[in-house]
């Protein structure tokens, strides 16, 4: 089984996401021995966020991709090997401002390519990107699951429809939260990892 680790925190080993990430990583390669990880980190090496170059290059067809347009849909290209070539995706996601880092939107911006990673068909669009399970970690320094905050959570919700709309619609969001909150934070990140069952 390949499993490809994303780390969008730019808190390095601090990071609790990453260490909820991780938690999860450890349990799957305990039941699946053997297993590789590839780690993608977006805050030490990010995708640059989408520009005009971008978006010509990937409205030109392959073939008549100018040297500069080949560079500039590395990127995407790149993302989405790495995808398509795991079995299974787990996303750390720090909790930045109510929603998910720039650097993970950018990752998701060089995921979603029309007729590559989805496509538009009479019934409506259909994802390309299937048979992955993915686990999302959250880290949120309040608590988003349930209670008053709960609607200003614009991470999960997103993530969850982004996902499924490119085709991986078997998710599981584990949470390590409450960790600005003292009665929370020495179990938040390990009562996440115990959430999720693999």
């Amino acid at each position: 089984m390949q499993i490809l680790q994303i780390i969008s925190s730019a808190r390095g080993t601090e990071s609790f996401s990453t260490q909820l990430s991780q938690g999860i990583i450890d349990k799957l390669l305990a039941v699946h021995p053997g297993s590789t990880v590839v780690v993608r980190d977006l805050a030490q090496a990010p995708f640059p966020h989408l520009e005009e170059a971008h978006l010509h290059a990937y409205f030109t067809p392959a073939e008549g991709r100018s040297p500069a347009q080949q560079q500039a849909v590395r990127h995407s290209d790149e993302a989405i090997a790495q995808v398509m070539g795991a079995d299974v995706l787990v996303i750390g996601v720090p909790f930045y401002n109510f929603s998910i880092s720039s650097s993970l939107k950018a990752w998701l911006d060089h995921l979603t390519r029309a007729n590559i990673t989805f496509r538009y068909t009479p019934t409506g669009p259909e994802g390309l990107i299937t048979g992955k399970k993915v686990y999302v970690a959250v880290a949120s320094g309040g608590i988003y699951s349930a209670g008053p905050m709960q609607p200003y959570d614009f991470a999960t919700p997103y993530l969850r429809w982004m996902l499924g709309f490119l085709g991986m619609t078997d998710v599981t969001v584990a949470r390590a939260e409450g960790l600005k909150l003292p009665e929370f934070q020495a179990t938040a990140v390990q009562k996440g990892i115990d959430s999720v069952a693999v």
